[in-house]
């Protein structure tokens, strides 16, 4: 059953050094604000997972939180690649990293197959593929009844999964519209799971039946933030703020400019500042 909680309480309670955690959102509904919070804490030796980790892994794993990174494709979206991510793999700086790739159809498939309870998810991929040859969680198996060569790669089940959607219900079932990346089948696989949401409503009965929600009882816990998908845009609330990516890359690029920045905008900054931040990219109702 849900429970609703302040974020700082939310992100303590269910997030521990050496964990496992998926920081789940496709284009828009990136869980930032549950992010900062987490960097706040000051928690260390995560295995961060991720289908598509950008700006927000990249200040993770510049603060030093992360031991393993399992993804496909890693990047500044629109703008290029992540320069905290690139320095602790090439440089070690500031502690090495392990590295797990995947294609997006291996991880969907992985997130899917831990929702199911499975041990591995099997698909047709990566004939031929590169990555194949540095990933030895991608095996070959033959199907029993054709004798085709599918792939193989682990289920993911995190310790712990967060995202961000736009609204809860009183009772604690949470609703996302727009683009739906793979946070459903990532909180189904994760052990506990937490939700920012921009709203909370009485209930969905106006709403149309196919929107995807998820029911109380996946989530363990939802904590109210507006605006807590910034820069990311939240389909319906507010736009994807660019400028934000392009100042990134900027920020990233240099050891001492990125902490600086961080001290300024996550360490020294509220949770209450994400709905400020949105305030002049708010699309009309």
């Amino acid at each position: 059953m849900a429970r609703f909680l302040p974020l700082s309480q939310a992100v303590s309670e269910n997030l521990h050094d050496g964990d496992s955690v998926a920081f789940e959102g496709f284009t828009h509904l990136i869980p930032t604000a549950a992010a900062h919070e987490a960097i706040r804490q000051g928690f260390r030796d995560l295995t961060l997972i991720r289908m598509t980790p950008d700006v927000v892994y990249d200040q993770m794993i510049g603060m030093g939180m992360a031991r393993k990174l399992v993804f496909s494709y890693a990047g500044n979206p629109g703008v290029g690649l992540l320069r905290r991510l690139r320095d602790a793999v090439e440089n070690g700086f500031p502690n090495a990293l392990e590295i797990e790739e995947h294609s997006h159809a291996a991880m969907a498939n992985a997130y899917e197959a831990g929702a199911a309870g499975m041990p591995c998810a099997v698909f047709r991929g990566y004939r031929g593929a590169e990555l194949a040859r540095v990933n030895p969680n991608i095996r070959f198996i033959e199907c029993p009844f054709t004798g085709e060569e599918l792939a193989a790669v682990p289920a993911l089940r995190p310790d712990v999964a967060f995202i961000h959607a736009q609204k809860a219900d009183r009772r604690g079932n949470v609703l996302v519209e727009g683009i739906v990346g793979i946070q459903k089948e990532a909180v189904l696989a994760a052990r506990r799971a937490v939700a920012t949401v921009e709203e909370v409503v009485e209930d969905f009965d106006d709403q149309h039946p196919n929107l995807t929600i998820l029911p109380h009882w996946t989530i363990t816990a939802i904590s109210v933030v507006p605006g807590g998908a910034h820069p990311s845009y939240a389909h319906g609330y507010y736009a994807r703020d660019n400028a934000a990516y392009l100042e990134w890359d900027k920020v990233a690029a240099d050891r001492d400019v990125f902490r600086d920045w961080m001290d300024r905008n996550v360490f020294q900054a509220r949770v209450e500042d994400f709905e400020q931040r949105v305030e002049k990219l708010r699309v009309a109702g």
